[in-house]
């Protein structure tokens, strides 16, 4: 006699607990390929991996904004180095692409533009806002998504909203450091231009290394995010060089050209021109490095 297997009450008829909660028949139905090229179904991967990605990186800078402006500087901490960790897989995905040649590209794009036009990640809604909360601010990029209605005002309430500095920045100024009241009060919607006083806040963070720990320690976390970012920008640009060269690519520009001038655009900018000072002997005595090696000479050396 044949028995019918148990099942959960929760779980869906023809489906698992897992399959369920991770909506995996769905997440396996969109990789589409229009083109007989092999390699495909590699690209679309890579790029809807990148999505998700992007997404989670939106939403945990959202909570950390809300964890600093509830002055909760442990969570907000916590939260950023989820983020730190969020842009290794994005970094590490690109080797999934490193067979392609502009061969392989050119024999995909052949069929994708003609089915659905020429377009490019960097100009997609999700990393667009997370550009802007990172504090990159560029009203112009707005217009790409006048087709998305709910995406473009999505984007236009990010560009409008303070970005994760613009809340580090607020946090600081409101537990004592100086922050100029004009940077604070700044149109948010525009550029973010770098500031000498901000500068002087985050070397007056570093001046004693063993003072003001929890904010050297954002500082720092702060540093990891922009480089994991600026990294997942360079691995774009040397990929264009590698498959695509210097061909008109994005709105008729060369793909090369467009990506070049984004590798100027670091977020947190004072946070890194400070570095020039922090650790100058005049400001921060070596001694109070180490204080318990004041006045002996290093290994090896008569003093």
């Amino acid at each position: 006699m044949s028995k019918t297997p148990p099942t959960h009450e929760s779980t869906a008829a023809g489906k698992t607990p897992y399959s369920q909660w991770l909506q995996t028949e769905a997440l396996h139905s969109l990789q589409r390929p229009v083109s007989d090229h092999p390699g495909e179904h590699a690209w679309i991967v890579h790029a809807q991996v990148s999505e998700l990605y992007w997404m989670l990186i939106i939403k945990e800078i959202q909570t950390a904004q809300a964890c600093l402006r509830a002055n909760d500087l442990v969570q907000a901490q916590r939260t950023l180095q989820r983020v730190v960790a969020h842009h290794a897989p994005l970094d590490a995905i690109w080797r999934s692409l490193a067979w392609m040649t502009p061969n392989d590209l050119l024999a995909m794009l052949s069929r994708v533009g003609p089915t659905y036009g020429k377009d490019t990640a960097l100009q997609g809604w999700t990393y667009r806002h997370m550009v802007y909360l990172l504090g990159i601010k560029q009203a112009e990029h707005l217009q790409h998504f006048v087709p998305q209605p709910q995406r473009w005002a999505q984007l236009d309430k990010a560009l409008s909203e303070p970005s994760l500095y613009d809340d580090v920045l607020a946090y600081l100024a409101r537990i004592g450091l100086d922050v100029p009241p004009s940077v604070l009060a700044r149109d948010l919607r525009a550029p973010y231009s770098p500031s000498q006083a901000v500068e002087q806040v985050w070397r007056d963070i570093y001046v004693d290394p063993d003072a003001r720990i929890e904010l050297q320690q954002l500082g720092e976390t702060l540093a990891d995010i922009a480089e994991g970012f600026m990294q997942w920008k360079h691995r774009h640009l040397m990929a264009t060089r590698r498959t695509f060269g210097t061909r008109p690519a994005y709105f008729g520009t060369e793909g090369v050209a467009w990506l070049k001038p984004t590798m100027e655009e670091i977020p947190f900018p004072e946070l890194w021109s400070a570095r020039t000072f922090i650790g100058d002997p005049k400001s921060s005595p070596a001694a109070a490095v180490c204080p318990h090696l004041a006045g002996q000479a290093p290994d090896g050396v008569n003093a």
